[in-house]
């Protein structure tokens, strides 16, 4: 039977590649010359370190544009964290990597699938959702429902089978 599997996963490799010119860029400005701006990554944390709100935003513009050069969709960033002080002048802030789809959004792709009238099953498993159904032609009118209906959740679709 036919199936695919519907994911969160950001290529972790371009994702590296990008903050590391972010940070080479950071390092080169004029404008950031004897500041505190930096990007540090641990696992799946991002913190942006600055000396003002206004170096935050052009650290974070920085990093987005990298992303789009490297292809890595800049959804993936939950950027929805607040900017703290952390002495001084000193702020930062932490953007975390979404991997894997909440149940929340399982459970939403799983009853628009349900609700489509297709001839399509959605299971969730643990992380992914699986998407089965007897046709080839209807896994991809699913594939193309779940990206209309979720335009804000970077979905990727893996382990196309026949």
């Amino acid at each position: 039977m036919p199936s695919f599997d519907a994911v969160i996963e950001p290529n972790l490799v371009e994702l590296r590649n990008a903050l590391d010119q972010s940070s080479k860029e950071i390092g080169n400005r004029f404008d950031f010359k004897g500041s505190s701006a930096r990007i540090e990554h641990k696992d799946k944390e991002i913190t942006l370190f600055a000396d003002s709100d206004f170096q935050i935003a052009q650290v974070t513009d920085i990093l987005l544009a990298k992303l789009a050069k490297r292809g890595v969709d800049a959804r993936y960033l939950d950027t929805g964290a607040k900017i703290e002080k952390i002495g001084g002048d000193k702020v930062k802030q932490t953007l975390v990597v979404r991997t894997g789809i909440e149940g929340d959004i399982a459970k939403k792709m799983q009853t628009l699938v349900k609700q489509s009238k297709m001839k399509v099953q959605a299971a969730i498993q643990g992380d992914s959702v699986r998407v089965s159904g007897a046709k080839r032609d209807d896994l991809q009118a699913a594939i193309t429902l779940l990206r209309k209906e979720l335009p804000d959740v970077p979905l990727s679709f893996e382990n196309f089978r026949d």
